[in-house]
């Protein structure tokens, strides 16, 4: 019987991969972000602050979605 209640609480346990992912590469951004800021100072320029912002954003709220799910 403990055996039988083990294995249906791994089944109903939730993977935490999609939150190591989407963390993963919201760090990732992070660090890419930050270094061509610092060896660029124009960086990203008029034209590219928009998409930046846009896709600092939906990594962002990826991260803390899949957080939320996943905990």
């Amino acid at each position: 019987m403990t055996t039988t209640a083990l294995i249906l609480a791994e089944a109903a346990e939730k993977s935490k991969t999609p939150f190591y992912i989407a963390g993963g590469a919201f760090a990732a951004w992070a660090l890419i972000v930050s270094a061509l800021g610092i060896s660029n100072h124009d960086f990203p320029g008029k034209g590219g602050r928009a998409p930046v912002i846009a896709l600092s954003l939906v990594l962002m709220v990826g991260a803390m979605s899949t957080a939320v799910i996943t905990a």
